[in-house]
């Protein structure tokens, strides 16, 4: 009796472990299953499974539902690249270089460019908000060549090129020889003619839209002088340049102007969405390395943390802080913008080596431990790791 009671039970304790088994793998697989979803729940993916095809709620509302119109800048304005690039380097030559004084004249020259580009955000400020859309900065490329847009503004009816020019003086434009000539203290100086300019960015555009298959829209284009000290001149028989040629403080009435010259809409609200993010996905800033752009060496920088305070290089670790020999400053994070200016002359790739180097510090330990508490992404293991720094500042809506 007692003999079959335990042989039943033996049978029910294997059935029981066998059903146990299964549960165990479907929960697995259930496991592997909902960590899947929510990856590309995050990631905004859809993908195939045997229950169908799972869309997130965040790629729907990013598919269906996306409006952007309670803010119209879709690309912001930025200081350029070119720029934080010339600004590292001279943190990094000595004063008594020889390509010092170069390097601050081209800085000084495109720092008034992009201040003169940030004088345009008010009077901007006045286009009609419905359906407008404006992208600061592009760099573009027609079948063969690239082109650069300071402002492009992108609205049902028509498409609006903004080339901006801050220079100051005595500024005439010769239609004979198609020059632009600037007279400060008495100097004549010859520049672009930027009619030549907007036209050959007029038809680069109208390429650009061909090649992508957008419909035909009318492209526009000004050419506006941000700064107030300006004087515009030209011959009396060319006054139909006025048309193309403003002072800033006349862009709210040709934003009016021309929502009346150019009332039917040529493009729809999907094909705008489209084509904005046709433009994000092709737009590609020049990047042309610095220390090869003024030939200047590795050998030839200043290595180290620059005191913040005196300029004094370098600072020296002691106990968790950067401390200046010279004037006793102390920083904690100073590290950070030495790698800044690393990222600027020498690109995002990094090693624990290379840290060290240009960090002036003989510790793979202390670099290593710098470089982690960057959170930054990482490839490979020990020595041979190599770190990713990012210093981009976010400009895409």
């Amino acid at each position: 009796m007692n003999a079959r009671i335990n042989l039943k039970v033996a049978k029910l304790v294997k059935k029981v472990a066998k059903f146990s088994t299964k549960v165990a793998k479907k929960s697995l697989k259930l496991a592997k299953f909902r960590s899947k979803v929510a990856k590309y729940l995050v990631s905004g993916t859809a993908f195939s499974s045997k229950q169908g095809r799972i869309f997130s709620r965040k790629q729907r509302i990013k598919e269906e539902n996306l409006d952007w119109s309670d803010d119209m800048i879709i690309k912001k304005r930025a200081i350029p690249l070119s720029v934080q690039k010339m600004q590292a380097l001279l943190r990094r030559i000595p004063p008594n270089h020889p390509k010092h004084l170069i390097i601050k004249e081209n800085l000084s020259k495109r720092l008034s460019g992009y201040k003169g580009e940030t004088y345009l955000d008010y009077p901007l400020s006045f286009l009609s908000e419905k359906d407008t859309y404006i992208l600061h900065d592009l760099r573009l490329k027609d079948s063969a060549n690239y082109f650069q847009l300071d402002s492009l503004i992108i609205t049902p009816n028509y498409m609006l090129i903004l080339e901006v020019k801050h220079i100051v003086g005595t500024i005439y434009f010769d239609q004979v020889f198609h020059q632009l000539i600037r007279t400060l203290d008495g100097n004549e100086t010859v520049l672009e003619n930027p009619m030549i300019q907007i036209s050959r960015q007029e038809m680069q555009l109208e390429k650009w839209l061909q090649n992508n298959r957008f419909p035909k829209v009318p492209i526009l284009s000004l050419v506006v002088f941000s700064h107030p000290k300006a004087l515009l001149r030209t011959s009396p028989k060319d006054q139909e340049l006025g048309h193309k040629i403003i002072h800033r403080h006349l862009l709210p009435t040709k934003f009016l102007q021309f929502e009346k010259e150019y009332p039917e809409e040529c493009l729809t609200k999907k094909e705008i969405k489209k084509m904005i993010k046709c433009i994000r996905d092709q737009d590609t800033p020049f990047d042309q390395p610095i220390l090869e752009q003024y030939e200047i060496h590795y050998d030839e920088l200043q290595k180290g943390i620059l005191c913040p305070s005196c300029g004094h290089c370098p600072m020296v670790r002691d106990y968790g802080k950067w401390c200046c020999k010279k004037c006793n400053n102390q920083g904690k994070d100073l590290h950070i913008e030495a790698l800044r200016d690393y990222y600027f002359l020498f690109g995002p790739e990094i090693t624990n080596k290379k840290a060290r180097d240009f960090l002036q510090i003989s510790s793979p330990y202390l670099a290593s431990r710098l470089l982690h508490s960057m959170n930054m992404k990482n490839i490979g293991v020990t020595k041979d790791k190599i770190y990713y720094l990012s210093f981009e500042e976010k400009l895409w809506k």
